[in-house]
């Protein structure tokens, strides 16, 4: 039985023309073969996956060839490039730097530097992760990098290159590599598939594509996983379900959920997305990712920022033609926000369906079935029993039970509510009682084009006027009126601890007076005066009842102490007993 090779290893490769996505770093090296302007030291760095050791491995093969192609490449034939394959070649060495980092280990190196090879031209020493250095490694390995044997070449590779020391990084030439585009990894796949004989759709190789984010390594992992769970034949739906990828049909039917303000679809949509194991943070960035592409679909300049395959392309291109531009922009930026806050939330869910709502809002107003529409008011003359002519306004039907955007108050009972009269002239009439709770109704403002759903909250109170009242009260009464003001009125514990040291003195019938320590606590107490008196006017049962505020006037400047003999003093000025403490003891001020 054969032992299984992983596709990173088997299918790695052996010359730059099989290097994938580096086409110009790697016509760059064999360049600079060809006019033999070899430097001593050469930086590769890029992110993980792309290339750096399997190109400095082909250079080192390459310039230790004995018999060069016409292009340049290693022949394969020769001792050396046959020693190379082999794993057996003493001119090619290869450093761990994240095992190997100390000085001694550098030493090591500095010491293997002097032997010449014993077979090509240069001994090339290939130092992988050169960032895991320490620091004196690095000090150590600065003078055999800037001057090393005319048979060395170092070449150093890592992920990170903001973690060398520039004095390093001015020793090299430095080559960056690129992330492997999307269409280069998905053809490169085509290729392996067709050698091992596996049937594969191009969209389950666009989402390996894409999963790998520009690795070809990571993306021929991804590829073995799924053979070893697809077997020879694999699919579409067996690519997103394996490496638990959410379908972008999701997220299409979204966006036209959104642009005909469809926050029902929206919110069944996302429940489903949860339902398969989805989380919100998942859905809210892929969603992202969406609207950008559907933006760059819209303009034949940015199409080419559209790394998908062709049939996808067409569904992009297609909802790119019924989007507006405004919509896309200001879902771009909801969705931002939403992404930065997900985190922070308690409610995740409740904050990404917020966001679908707000989403369906954009393109206008939603219409949401709340009620019935209320009939319009009707007007009646009628005749009292003294004949004056009187008004009555037909009250409308109940409406259904649930919120209501209209600021009228659902009877209790199924019974029609009777009519009210107003009389014209010389009206008397017989107030109801008061509701104890004001009526909430929400009303929502949407713009055009605008994603944010300015919600109001306004109290309704009854359109019916009443008599004024006025019942004679006393100072108990008013005190007791203001301490239950105190947790129903006071906003925060800055006010609550400003009103519980004060009590309203009362100056005049109807008037009373608080007196207050400076011009701060005033202001503070003038953000709740008309509540407040609202409030104590219902307790007293007394309309006519008045709250004013007065600041106490200065009083004498306390004394300023500096040392502890003048602190000392006050405090024997406010308690003589701290005195014959200080005396009984025979304290010593320090």
């Amino acid at each position: 039985m054969e032992s299984f090779v992983v596709s990173a290893r088997k299918y790695r490769p052996s010359t730059f023309e099989t290097v994938v996505g580096q086409h110009t770093l790697t016509q760059t090296l064999k360049n600079a073969i060809k006019s033999n302007h070899l430097a001593h030291a050469y930086l590769f760095c890029g992110p993980r996956g792309v290339g750096k050791t399997t190109c400095a491995r082909i250079f080192a093969k390459t310039i230790n060839c004995q018999h060069l192609t016409d292009d340049f490449e290693p022949c394969n034939e020769c001792e050396s490039c046959k020693a190379f394959n082999e794993q057996r070649s003493y001119n090619i060495h290869e450093l761990d730097a994240a095992s190997n980092n100390s000085v001694d280990d550098i030493r090591s190196l500095i010491e293997q530097v002097r032997i010449p090879p014993q077979i090509g031209k240069y001994s090339v020493y290939i130092v992988d992760e050169v960032h895991m250095l320490s620091q004196g490694a690095f000090n150590a390995f600065l003078k055999t990098l800037e001057e090393p044997p005319a048979h060395a070449i170092f070449i150093l590779a890592t992920t990170e290159k903001h973690k060398i020391l520039p004095t390093i990084l001015s020793r090299c030439q430095i080559y960056d590599f690129n992330r492997i585009t999307i269409p280069d990894t998905v053809d490169y796949l085509q290729k392996i598939a067709q050698k091992e004989q596996i049937n594969i759709d191009v969209e389950a190789l666009n989402v390996i594509a894409q999963k790998s984010d520009g690795g070809m390594r990571d993306a021929l992992s991804i590829f073995d996983q799924l053979v070893n769970f697809c077997g020879t034949d694999i699919s579409y739906q067996d690519a997103i379900s394996t490496l638990n990828v959410l379908d972008y049909e999701y997220y299409f039917r979204l966006v036209d959920c959104a642009l005909v303000s469809d926050v029902t679809g929206a919110l069944l949509l996302f429940n489903e997305v949860l339902a398969k194991g989805f989380d919100g943070q998942h859905f809210v960035d892929g969603l992202g990712s969406h609207l950008r592409d559907v933006m760059v679909s819209k303009d034949v300049a940015t199409i080419a920022l559209l790394e998908k395959g062709e049939s996808v392309s067409k569904r992009y291109a297609e909802q790119a033609a019924k989007t507006p531009l405004p919509f896309l922009y200001k879902a771009l930026q909801m969705v931002g926000e939403a992404s930065l806050n997900y985190r922070l939330s308690r409610n995740k869910r409740l904050d990404v369906e917020i966001l679908l709502i707000k989403l369906c809002q954009i393109m206008g107003p939603v219409e949401l079935p709340l009620q019935q529409p209320i009939a319009p008011l009707s007007s009646t003359p009628q005749k009292t029993d003294t004949g004056k002519e009187v008004t009555t306004k037909a009250m409308p039907a109940s409406p259904q039970t649930g919120p209501t955007e209209h600021n009228v108050s659902a009877p209790s009972s199924a019974k029609a509510p009777e009519p009210v009269p107003t009389i014209k002239k010389n009206v008397i009439q017989t107030p109801p009682a008061p509701p104890k709770t004001p009526n909430r109704s929400i009303s929502i403002n949407v713009g055009n084009y605008v994603g944010q759903a300015e919600t109001t909250v306004t109290s309704t109170h009854s359109s019916v006027s009443r008599e004024k009242r006025h019942k004679p009260f006393d100072e108990e009464q008013l005190r007791k009126a203001w301490v239950a003001s105190i947790d129903e009125v006071a906003e925060d514990d800055r006010l609550k601890s400003i009103m519980y040291r004060r009590e309203p003195v009362l100056v005049a019938a109807d008037t009373a007076e608080i007196v207050l320590e400076n011009n701060s606590q005033e202001s503070d107490m003038k953000t709740i005066e008309t509540k407040l008196m609202q409030f104590i006017r219902n307790q007293i049962e007394n309309d006519d009842f008045t709250l004013r505020f007065r600041i106490a006037e200065s009083q004498e400047k306390a004394p300023v102490a500096y040392t502890s003999e003048d602190k000392m003093k006050i405090f024997v000025q406010k308690n003589s007993a701290v005195g014959l403490l200080k005396e009984t003891f025979r304290l010593q001020l320090e």
